[in-house]
Parts: structure tokens; sequence; C-alpha cells
């Protein structure tokens, strides 16, 4: 697990932690359907993930939007996923971006300053390995095709990563 404080956001800290072989990715999912309170997570599937900065991008952009009260979701972590998508479709944003049944690698982000409680409830629910948030491992699992659909792009590498942040900021505006 990592904590990380963005830029001008001092006050909203994030607790990120990088799952591999996740073995219960349908139990996690309905937690989040089933509306669970304990489960209030932004649970991105790792495959569709360029790089730090995209998640962190999208973690910027929901927060701002909450302090701003222009959320379209019901919280700041689903707030998260739905800023990763570069259209106003929620529920597609979900299926492409928010933890499947299927899914094998997650991010699981918590906006929260309380690290031990986070890691600990994870780490009692997630059934994977967790492992650092890095550039690196999040390149190892990306499944290009996927990328290249959701953002509509010829290659889904870093080259890619500014017209891909851009597509997210600009979304609403």
């Amino acid at each position: 697990m990592e904590t990380i404080v963005l830029p001008h956001l001092a006050q909203y800290p994030l607790q990120v932690g990088l799952f591999l072989d996740v073995q219960n990715a349908q139990f996690l999912r309905q937690q989040l359907l089933d509306g669970n309170t304990e489960f209030e997570y932004a649970f991105l599937d790792a495959a569709v993930l360029l790089s730090r900065q995209h998640v962190l991008a999208a973690c910027f952009r929901a927060i701002n939007d909450m302090l701003q009260s222009r959320m379209k979701s019901k919280n700041v972590h689903s707030e998260i996923v739905f800023s990763l998508s570069p259209n106003n479709n929620i529920s597609e944003c979900f299926r492409r971006f928010g933890v499947g049944e299927t899914t094998t690698n997650i991010v699981a982000i918590k906006v929260d300053s309380n690290t031990f409680r986070i890691q600990e409830h994870l780490q009692k629910h997630v059934q994977g390995q967790i492992v650092p948030f890095t550039d690196e491992t999040l390149a190892s699992l990306r499944d290009e095709a996927r990328v290249r659909k959701a953002y509509k792009v010829d290659q889904a590498g870093p080259e890619a990563e500014a017209f891909i942040i851009g597509s997210m900021a600009l979304k609403g505006s």
C-alpha cells in the first residue's frame, strides 16, 4: 500500500494498492453493487490503466468534482472510476474501467488518511498479492487492445498518455 498526496489536495490523501492474481473479483464487485459502505473504494481493472499519472489524473478530477459539487456518481470513489472514461456514459465506464467478475489485477484506491485501517481491510478481503504501484508493473498488466478500444487511439503506450488524460480532463467541460 502506498499513501499518495496530490498537489493542492493535501487534506485528501489517497491510499493505493495494486493487487495481482485476485481470486475474488466477483465478491468485490458484488460488494460495490450492494452498496456495502465497508467496500467504498475505487476498484480499477489494471488492464486498462496506462500509468500512475493516468490514475492520479482521474483521482484529481474526482476529488475536484466532489469539492465543486459536480459529481455525477454517488461518491468520490465511484467518481474516480467515472473520471477515467472519455465519455459521460456511467454504466459503460464501470464496465470498462471498474472491477469485473473476471478481473485478475486490481488497483484499489481509498480517499482517506487512515493507512493502517485501509491496508488491514484490503489485505483481509482482497485475495491477491499486493505489489508496488509502479508504471512498470502497470505496463506489464496492460491490455493494449482494450485501452485502444476504450479511448479510440491507435497506440496504447506512453505516446497516447497526453491525449488520453486530455480527453478525461475535457469530458463534460
